[in-house]
């Protein structure tokens, strides 16, 4: 790579930690005007590279060196780094929710004469940005009516209010739906037409192939390979995934021999109210059952009302003027909360652990033992010792990489923090586990080790929903699957006859050719 078309060069990065070398030796090169990947499993090192690369790791606190347009860079924080035009748009948007959009766009870098903000000025460049981004709104709209998607725009806006030459993106599409994917995807293309370079850090194979120039991945905090996106011989995802793991996933899912016993959960004509809009129907006369020792998927496009379903099964978590009836072992149940949905057995791992999932500034401990706590309570009084040992317990059966269960769950990788949400709802004992995108987010290595778990939860005669965005994923563990359009269930399939191109028909059908 010539040096005169190379815009950004890390040399030999080593970071440590008390006791954990994060970084070692790892090295990026990153040409002007292109889209340059970076792949791993969780807790491989991407993130910290990035947080060193934008001064949250300050000069001094890291080995090795960094040349940004052609001159060293010494950055003692974000702010030195953004004013040589690196701008760094986090997972976990960092937008001021009651805010503006013009305010977002400026704040810190306010449009002021005098020390007084100008307010025509702010407007009409912040609409200026807004155009460029294609996000429709206006600029007096506050942040906070926004969708997750447009919110994205607002950063990207922001960063181009600080004339960005370089733009981090970490899993930039990881909580959007496949229309706002799609558009950012587009904008991404026309920012690198007009010569901005971009470092996007991506779970998503499909998308990195889509609109990737060059992809380094990352094992084990080292750099292993830089590939050409566009070279002679196409880049496959199975190249990145044995790159990234360190071995061939010939098969991404675990073997398994489906052992199905009686039924355990039917539900019968289910219907769901918009909890805001009493004349909106969300779910429309779901019927489906599950089995014990049985895998059950639920497919559906976004909005199609899965989340909803599942989660007004839950003790009617959502919704309101919910109609139909539930069965437990052929018996029918009121489940009216969800505590009383959890004394009858079942249990919801919600699809966003972070905010309804996890309480991230506890540790393990408390996390694994939430759902669970009369179990662990004498006359009112929670056994402190017993629930060390709990926790304890699943932190070696899972797997949860981590020295101590006194961890913090909010400092614990994607990864490891769906490993404490299952903990906490298999510790209820349950007889129904539904369970909500459970590989959101999550690298392929530590997908394979959810399966396994998925897996063995079927094998100790738990009947299990999995609801999943990802077809291939359904394909692979699924006994069978059911597939939602427009709040009604369309298609029920069994594993040998299910495809994608089968589930898709289901997916897509319109609600009269659903009701026929």
């Amino acid at each position: 790579m010539s040096t005169d078309h190379t815009i950004l060069e890390m040399r030999d990065i080593t970071k440590t930690f008390p006791g954990v070398k994060a970084l070692e030796d790892v090295n990026l090169s990153v040409r002007r005007g292109e889209v340059h990947a970076i792949c791993g499993e969780n807790g491989a090192g991407k993130s910290t590279l990035m947080n060193v690369l934008s001064g949250v790791y300050p000069h001094g606190s890291y080995e090795g060196e960094i040349h940004f347009d052609g001159r060293p860079c010494d950055f003692r924080n974000i702010r030195d780094s953004e004013e040589r035009g690196i701008v760094i748009i986090h997972q976990e948007l960092a937008l001021s929710p009651y805010l503006s959009v013009a305010e977002n766009i400026f704040l810190g870098n306010e449009q002021a004469r005098g020390g007084v903000i100008d307010w025509n000025t702010t407007n009409s460049e912040a609409a200026k940005l807004i155009a460029r981004v294609g996000l429709d709104a206006d600029p007096d709209t506050k942040v906070v009516d926004l969708g997750v998607g447009r919110q994205q725009l607002v950063e990207i806006a922001k960063a181009l209010s600080k004339r960005v030459k370089l733009l981090i993106l970490d899993e930039p599409t990881a909580a959007l739906n496949d229309d706002d994917s799609a558009h950012l995807l587009t904008l991404m293309r026309q920012l690198r037409d007009q010569g901005i370079a971009m470092i996007m850090i991506s779970h998503k194979l499909g998308e990195i192939a889509a609109i990737a120039d060059s992809t380094t991945v990352i094992r084990d905090g080292r750099t292993i390979k830089t590939l050409d996106m566009h070279g002679a011989e196409p880049v496959t995802e199975e190249q990145i995934i044995k790159l990234m793991v360190g071995r061939d996933l010939e098969n991404r899912f675990p073997d398994h021999t489906t052992t199905v016993g009686e039924e355990v959960l039917r539900v019968e004509d289910w219907t769901v109210f918009h909890p805001l809009d009493s004349t909106r129907k969300v779910v429309d006369g779901a019927n489906l059952t599950v089995r014990r020792g049985e895998i059950v998927g639920l497919a559906g496009l976004m909005g199609a009302g899965r989340t909803e379903l599942a989660m007004s099964i839950f003790g009617r978590a959502y919704g309101q003027n919910i109609s139909g009836r539930l069965y437990k072992a052929g018996t029918e149940i009121k489940s009216h909360t969800v505590e009383q949905a959890i004394n009858h057995g079942i249990a919801y791992a919600t699809e966003d652990r972070k905010r309804y999932g996890l309480n991230l500034i506890q540790d393990i401990k408390l996390n694994v033992a939430a759902a669970g706590l009369r179990k662990l309570a004498r006359f009112g009084v929670v056994d402190r010792h017993e629930e060390s040992t709990v926790a304890e317990r699943y932190r070696r059966e899972m797997r949860i990489k981590t020295p101590s269960v006194d961890a913090i769950v909010g400092q614990l990788s994607g990864g490891n923090q769906q490993k404490v949400v299952l903990s906490k709802w298999i510790f209820t004992d349950p007889d129904v586990l539904i369970l909500d995108e459970p590989t959101r987010g999550i690298d392929v290595g530590a997908k394979y080790e959810i399966y396994q778990i998925i897996n063995a939860l079927a094998d100790a005669g738990k009947a299990v929903l999995v609801i999943s965005s990802e077809l291939p994923e359904l394909l692979g563990i699924c006994d069978r699957i059911y597939a939602m359009s427009q709040g009604r269930i369309t298609g029920e399939v069994p594993r040998a006859e299910a495809s994608q191109e089968r589930l898709m028909h289901f997916m897509t059908m319109e609600k009269d050719a659903a009701a026929r």
